[in-house]
């Protein structure tokens, strides 16, 4: 069984030593070793394979640890920091996150189930926040007057497009419909409704 510590910093003004320091500070009080640690600088903005996260994830067994100094290093989210946790969870993987005070076991005892079900709360809480910021700048804009959706006329992007020459040649040539369907792969009524919305 291996132990990592992931190390996330945004800028290079902040220090990654500091995270270092508390994770090994930590795992001697507690009697831990780490094996490994895995340090990045990057913005939580990025994508999780950009701040390595899947690949972290692939270098963890079941039974194995990870250990962060607080969950911000995790996620750019709560929704998104839960997917992680339950990740985790289903790997039969190990979480200690320090400032927190969380320890995450894989054997699910009943403090990891209090956890993960708070976590689970405080992420709808958040989906629920963002949905009713979301409604209500939506009806402020209505209110002033401000259309709403794309502008009329604007012209929805189409398998098709990339096929746009051939089918307007076939036309050209006066083959069915039906049989140009058939050779872009589509339905009579889509290709009818692409070439009404194209003017071919």
């Amino acid at each position: 069984m291996k132990t990592i510590a992931y190390i996330r910093v945004s800028t290079l003004q902040q220090d990654v030593s500091n995270q270092r320091l508390e994770i090994l500070e930590y795992s001697r009080k507690n009697g831990l070793k780490v094996d490994d640690f895995l340090e990045i600088e990057i913005s939580s903005r990025r994508t999780l394979k950009e701040r390595r996260i899947e690949e972290l994830i692939s270098t963890l067994d079941k039974g194995d640890t990870l250990i962060v100094s607080e969950l911000s290093r995790l996620g750019r989210s709560t929704v998104e920091v839960i997917s992680l946790v339950n990740k985790l969870i289903r790997h039969r993987i190990n979480l200690i996150v320090i400032k927190q005070g969380l320890r995450i076991t894989a054997k699910m005892d009943m403090q990891t189930k209090v956890i993960v079900t708070m976590f689970s709360l405080f992420a709808e809480l958040e989906r629920d926040i963002i949905s009713e910021r979301t409604k209500s700048a939506l009806a402020g804009k209505k209110a002033n007057g401000i259309r709403l959706g794309k502008p009329k006329g604007t012209i929805q992007k189409s398998s098709l497009d990339d096929k746009r020459e051939m089918i307007a040649e076939l036309l050209k040539h006066k083959v069915a419909k039906a049989a140009i369907a058939r050779m872009v792969g589509t339905s009579r009524t889509n290709l009818i409704n692409y070439i009404r919305s194209r003017g071919l």
